[in-house]
């Protein structure tokens, strides 16, 4: 009974040394999971009723070589498909005959056909994507995208500050897109075509300076009149029906006839929002039509005339200054005894003196030699200065940044004025002032620095044709917060959303395709005119440069055309009892009843851990409690020995008994 007592303890000893030499062997095997030895007593079965302190029991067997599954050391490495798992779980890997085992070793390559494999040449499995990103069913993790297809741009988004202390009257003009010197600020944004080609478009940003323009259509009978009564006329995009009772027989009374409707005009006004005035010209057989300084560089007024009627036009630029006019009364000088002129009122007045025997031309000088004292009470005042064309008129011209200003109250105390009041036409180069300059900005297009492109320009009200055309669209600016206030004529909302923009034609490849504009974030502080962001979403064609994965187990393919695609999700199993998982070598093992079947999840999702690229786990090995072990087992061996050889001892004394 000792003899086997004893070579059951040899045996159990032995296998605990095989354990613990296989550990030590393993230390350095990536994703090995250390084995311990665990033993049970063995004790013969016994008579009923027999005293159990009386069985000394038959020795020791192995019960179990035990898995630690407890997680090794992650080690980073230069290899973007080697993968480590921080946290539980294994990777499922299907050797293509219906095999299935799985591993914490994640040395993974890739095959000739792009399919991503463990060393020994088993498939990873994990989850595709379809294009929308959704999981489909399980299957082998490859690289199914060589190449990233060229992307044409379809949306920019472009936010700037142009400078608000720019002086635009500096500006050279006209406009030159090849003069630097004639518009406020420039930028450039790539694009790409449909077939990957890259371009640009180059934006320019001319502010518009304190001018309106004024177009003049003249009239003359080359045999269309007279005109029937109840002929509708078209200007500038607003009709105009001409109903006096009787023909209209010359120039003259075709422009009354136009002037004489109120109703008429205001429609036109509303029918073409650039519009601000309509008048006669100064001989009565044309008329004068102003737009609002915002509406800069407008076509040819739009017009439909009776046939016979020739229409000829001329373009002007006119000031926006506004002009407050002092005219004196001639036949009051030399002034009859001393007097004063008073401007303004209260707190913000200057009063002038002058003495008895002034003469027009004194009070004027007076005037203009105390200018300075004069605009430091008034800033908004430009200049005083005496009326080039009449010599008994004083001119006060206000800022042109002032806009629509109400005239300064003036009084005296003699009586050497006549009138007072703002001139209007008294000065060809005069209009009464508005603010529809102010922070405003036109802005061109042209694709590769050449070619304008259309942007959302209108055409002129009542052309036929396509809705826009190429040339530059109005972008203007809240000028007391400085932040973007409308985009071609349309607002920006409340939360600074700014209204897109159309770009036709940018792509060279593709004529179908059009680019959205977005301005939004674009503002007009004092500060340096710099880009603040620019973006697009086209690219060119791309080749593969390499594979890495995500935490959450995405495998993302990257290309050189810096664009990402994802192409699946490393599928990572648990079991309710790894412990119950068999080894079947090559650091992997297969499921058996006692682990129950793999439940497969993303990384990072139910109980699963993590997912490192460019690392490896290490082996669970710890040399220094196996060295130890193995002192242990190599004692009990011993021991068991001992056993043996006392027993044959014991046995030989019995022997040598007669």
């Amino acid at each position: 009974m000792a003899f086997n007592t004893a070579i059951t303890g040899l045996k159990a000893s032995t296998i605990e040394l095989d354990v613990t030499g296989n550990n030590i062997a393993n230390a350095s095997t990536v994703g090995f999971k250390s084995g311990r030895t665990e033993f049970a007593d063995i004790f013969t079965t016994v008579v009923v009723g027999a005293g159990s302190t009386n069985n000394p029991g038959a020795g020791v067997i192995v019960s179990d070589i035990a898995q630690d599954f407890t997680a090794g050391t992650i080690e980073f490495t230069n290899n973007n498909l080697d993968l480590a798992i921080d946290g539980s779980g294994f990777f499922q890997l299907n050797d293509g005959q219906g095999g299935t085992t799985y591993t914490r070793a994640g040395g993974f390559e890739l095959d000739k056909d792009g399919n991503v494999v463990s060393k020994n040449g088993k498939f990873l499995q994990g989850y595709g994507l379809d294009d929308a990103g959704n999981q489909l069913p399980i299957g082998t993790m490859a690289v199914s995208q060589k190449e990233s297809p060229p992307q044409a741009t379809e949306s920019i988004g472009l936010s700037f500050n142009v400078d608000s202390r720019a002086d635009a009257d500096g500006l050279l003009r006209p406009y030159d897109p090849d003069d630097s010197a004639s518009y406020t600020f420039s930028t450039t944004t790539r694009t790409f075509d449909s077939l990957g080609n890259e371009n640009t478009i180059k934006f320019d940003y001319v502010e518009q300076p304190a001018l309106r323009e004024r177009q003049t259509l003249n009239f003359a009978d080359l045999g269309g009149f007279p005109i029937p009564d109840g002929t509708v006329v078209q200007i500038a995009g607003g009709d105009v029906t001409l109903n006096f009772g009787g023909p209209i027989t010359d120039a003259a009374d075709l422009v009354a006839g136009i002037l004489g409707d109120a109703n008429a005009l205001n429609s036109i006004r509303t029918s073409d929002g650039r519009v601000r005035s309509i008048a006669a010209d100064a001989a009565g057989t044309g008329l004068e039509v102003t737009y609002f300084a915002s509406a800069a560089n407008v076509e040819d007024v739009v017009t439909n005339f009776p046939a016979g009627v020739n229409v000829t036009g001329t373009s002007a630029d006119v000031s926006a200054a506004e002009v407050q006019g002092l005219l004196f009364d001639g036949t009051a000088f030399p002034a009859a005894a001393d007097g004063s002129i008073t401007i303004g009122s209260g707190t913000k007045s200057y009063q002038l003196d002058y003495a008895q025997n002034a003469t027009v031309t004194d009070i004027i000088t007076q005037f203009e030699n105390n200018q300075s004292a004069i605009l430091a009470i008034f800033p908004e005042i430009d200049t005083i200065s005496g009326d080039p064309t009449n010599n008994n008129q004083l001119l006060i011209t206000y800022k042109t940044d002032q806009g629509d200003l109400d005239p300064l109250a003036v009084s005296e105390t003699g009586a050497v004025l006549d009138t007072v009041a703002m001139p209007g036409g008294q000065l060809a180069t005069i209009e009464n002032g508005d603010n529809s300059f102010q922070g405003v900005y036109q802005m061109y297009a042209y694709l590769n620095g050449t070619d304008l492109l259309d942007i959302g320009k209108a055409l002129p009200p009542g052309a036929s044709g396509n809705p826009t055309e190429p040339g530059p669209v109005v972008i203007t600016f809240d000028n007391t917060t400085g932040t973007l206030q409308s985009v071609n004529g349309s607002p920006v909302s409340a939360s600074g959303l700014a209204p897109r923009l159309t770009i036709q034609n940018a792509d060279p490849a593709n004529p179908q395709t059009d680019v959205i504009l977005d301005l939004s974030g674009t503002t007009q502080f004092a500060s340096e005119s710099i880009v603040k962001s620019s973006t697009q979403d086209g690219f060119t064609k791309g080749d593969l440069i390499g594979v890495t994965f995500a935490a959450d187990g995405t495998m993302v393919a990257s290309f050189s055309n810096g664009q990402n695609s994802n192409l699946g999700i490393v599928a990572l199993a648990t079991f309710e009892n790894q412990g119950g998982l068999q080894p079947t070598g090559n650091t992997e093992w297969s499921a058996t009843l006692e682990s129950g079947q793999a439940i497969l999840n993303p990384p990072g999702t139910g109980l699963n851990g993590s997912l490192r690229s460019a690392a490896l786990e290490q082996s669970n090995v710890d040399l220094s409690e196996e060295l130890v072990a193995l002192i242990e087992a190599q004692r009990n061996f011993q021991a068991n020995s001992k056993t043996l050889q006392t027993e044959n001892a014991v046995t030989q004394a019995i022997l040598q008994i007669s």
